[in-house]
C-alpha cells in the first residue's frame, strides 16, 4: 500500500501489525469489523483521513482500473505472460477480488466511520461530509463490483455476520447519507488533512458530493423513479470545474508511486498490460483502403507507440507464446507515469450524464449542449486540441443518445478510468457488441492477423472467452469475495456472471 506522510504510515503500519496478531480472534471473523479502528485520544482525523483516502485509491487506482479497463476492452495481454489472462477472456475468481473488498471495508470504510464519528463530535461538518463523500464513493464502487454488499448491518462490531443488502439499498442509502449532511455543512467549512482538497474549504466536497449524487442518480434512472431528484440536482449547478482526482501528491520514490505505475509500470516490474484493438481501431480510423484517415489526439496521450512508432491494439484472450512476430514490441502500451492521478469523477463525466438527463428528461439542444462539452472537457482534460474535429464525424444523435452519449463516454474514459467504463459500458449497452469475434482477428495456426473486420466502436467476444459469460456478452458482476463467505454465513447466493447488477436490469 502507498502511504505518502511518515506519520499516516506508521500509523498503518502500527495497525496491520496488530491486525496480524488479532487474525485469529473471534472478533475478526468477517472483515466488516476492524479490530484496528483507533480509539486513542491522541489520534486525530488528520492522521486517520490521509490512510483512508489512500486505501481507496490503492485499489480503486489500481485493481479497479486494470480489471476494468480489461472488461471494458481498453487492454488486452501482454505477450508470453499469463498475469490477467483471465481479465481479458472476462473471467473474475471469488479469490481475486477478495483483497480489495476487504481493503476497502477495514483500511477505507471502518477509518472513514472513525473520522466522521470523531468529526461529528467535534461539530465539525466540513470533515463530516468529506468522509461521508467518501463513503458513499466507496459503497457505488462496492455495489457496482458485485450487487449486493453488507451496509445497513456493516462496521457494527457487535454483527459478526452482517447481511447483504440489495444494490438499490445501498444506493438509496448513500444518497439519503449525502443529502443530510449536504443540509448541514456551509461551503466555507474547514476540512481536517486530506491529500484530494488540500487546504480547501468544504465546498470543494460539496461540489464532488453533488456529483457523485448526480452519478448515482443516474445509474438509478432506468430503474427507479428520480426524475424530481436529479431535476433539483440539476438546476443547482453547482458541479466541480476541475477533474476530482488524486493528483500532486504522489513522488518517484518506492512507496509514493501512484498505484497503477507501482503494479505495472515501475522499475523491476513485469509489464502486463498493451492496448486492446478495440480502444486503438475506434481512435485510429482508417479509409477503405485500410490507410489511416484520422487519428483522435487523446490516443497518444492514452498510450506510448510501438517500437516502429506505430499504434497497434492487441486481441484479448489471444495467446501468443508461439509467434515470431506479435512480440512484446509489436504493441502499444498505456502511457502511465509515477505520477500518474487516480481519477474519482471528471468534469467530462459530469457533462455527460448532464447529457443523458437532458435527452431523456429535457430539450435535444441541451443535450447535445452537454455532450458537446463533455467531449470539449475530455480533450482539455488530457492536454491535446482537436475537439471540433472528433464532434464534426461523431454528432450527438439524440434518436440514439445511449450509442451515441456510451462510445464517446468509453473513448473518454480510456486514458483514467478503466473501472467507470466498465460500469457505464454495462449500464448503456454501448460500445455493443459487433459481429466479429477475437477469433476472426487471429489465427494461431498459421500466425496471421488481420482486424479488417471489426467494426470501430464495438467491443468484440474475446479468444477463448470464460464459459460463464460465453460470446457476446460482458461480464456483469463479481462473484462475491471468498474473504467474505468463507466467514459469513449470510453471503447470498451468486446468480451469476451475467446477471446485471440493478441499475442495469
Amino acid at each position: 500500500m502507498e502511504i505518502l506522510t511518515m506519520k499516516t504510515k506508521i500509523f498503518l503500519i502500527s495497525a496491520l501489525t496488530v491486525g496480524l496478531g488479532l487474525a485469529s480472534c473471534d472478533s475478526y471473523l468477517d472483515i466488516n469489523y476492524d479490530p484496528n479502528s483507533p480509539s486513542d485520544e491522541n489520534v486525530t482525523t488528520d492522521m486517520v483521513m490521509p490512510g483512508a483516502e489512500m486505501a481507496i485509491a490503492q485499489h480503486y487506482g489500481d485493481f479497479l482500473r486494470i480489471t476494468g479497463g480489461y472488461f471494458a476492452q481498453y487492454y488486452a495481454q501482454q505477450f508470453g505472460t499469463s498475469n490477467y489472462q483471465d481479465y481479458a477472456r472476462f473471467n473474475m475468481s471469488a479469490s481475486r477480488s477478495s483483497r480489495t473488498y476487504t481493503e476497502l471495508y477495514q483500511k477505507a470504510l471502518n477509518n472513514l466511520k472513525n473520522v466522521s464519528d470523531r468529526a461529528s463530535a467535534s461539530g465539525d461538518m466540513g470533515t463530516v461530509l468529506a468522509a461521508t463523500t467518501l463513503r458513499a464513493f466507496t459503497f457505488q464502487v462496492l455495489v457496482d463490483c458485485y450487487g449486493s454488499v453488507p451496509y445497513t448491518e456493516s462496521l457494527n462490531p457487535e454483527i459478526l455476520a452482517p447481511h447483504y443488502d440489495e444494490g438499490l439499498t445501498v444506493y438509496e442509502g448513500i444518497l439519503a447519507e449525502l443529502d443530510a449532511v449536504l443540509a448541514q455543512t456551509d461551503p466555507a467549512a474547514s476540512v481536517c488533512t486530506n491529500f484530494l482538497f488540500p487546504n480547501e474549504s468544504a465546498d470543494s466536497w460539496i461540489k464532488f458530493a453533488k456529483a457523485l449524487k448526480l452519478r448515482i442518480l443516474m445509474r438509478m434512472s432506468d430503474v427507479a423513479d428520480v426524475q424530481s431528484e436529479l431535476s433539483a440536482l440539476v438546476s443547482e449547478g453547482d458541479f466541480p470545474t476541475a477533474d476530482v482526482v488524486w493528483a500532486n501528491c504522489w513522488a518517484d520514490e518506492a512507496e509514493k508511486r501512484s498505484p497503477l505505475y507501482s503494479e505495472e509500470f515501475a522499475p523491476g516490474q513485469q509489464q502486463n498490460l498493451v492496448a486492446n484493438l478495440a480502444i486503438v481501431n475506434t481512435m485510429q480510423v482508417r479509409d477503405a483502403m485500410g490507410n489511416i484517415a484520422y487519428t483522435d489526439p487523446r490516443l497518444a496521450v492514452y498510450f506510448n507507440p510501438n517500437t516502429e512508432g506505430n499504434y497497434e491494439g492487441s486481441i484479448g484472450g489471444a495467446d501468443y507464446t508461439q509467434t515470431q512476430v506479435y512480440n512484446a514490441n509489436y504493441w502499444c502500451r498505456p502511457n502511465v507515469t509515477y505520477s500518474e492521478p487516480v481519477a474519482l469523477i471528471s468534469v467530462a463525466e459530469t457533462e455527460f450524464f448532464l447529457a443523458e438527463y437532458y435527452a431523456k428528461y429535457g430539450s435535444a439542444s441541451d443535450a447535445a449542449a452537454h455532450y458537446a462539452a463533455a467531449v470539449e472537457a475530455s480533450f482539455a482534460s488530457e492536454g491535446v486540441t482537436g475537439a471540433d474535429e472528433y464532434l464534426a464525424r461523431n454528432p450527438y444523435d439524440n434518436a440514439n443518445y445511449r450509442q451515441c452519449i456510451g462510445v464517446a463516454k468509453w473513448i473518454a474514459l480510456a486514458g483514467s478510468n478503466g473501472f467507470e467504463a466498465w460500469c457505464e459500458v454495462r449500464r448503456l449497452g454501448y460500445p455493443a457488441f459487433g459481429t466479429a469475434q477475437g477469433s476472426d482477428f487471429y489465427a494461431n495456426s498459421d500466425d496471421s492477423f488481420d482486424t479488417s473486420s471489426y467494426v470501430p466502436g464495438t467491443l468484440y467476444t474475446p479468444i477463448q472467452v470464460f464459459g460463464q459469460v460465453g460470446a457476446n456478452q460482458l461480464l456483469a458482476r463479481f462473484p462475491y469475495p471468498e474473504d467474505s463467505s468463507s466467514r459469513n454465513s449470510n453471503v447470498p447466493d451468486f446468480p451469476g456472471y451475467t446477471v446485471p447488477v440493478f441499475w442495469a436490469e
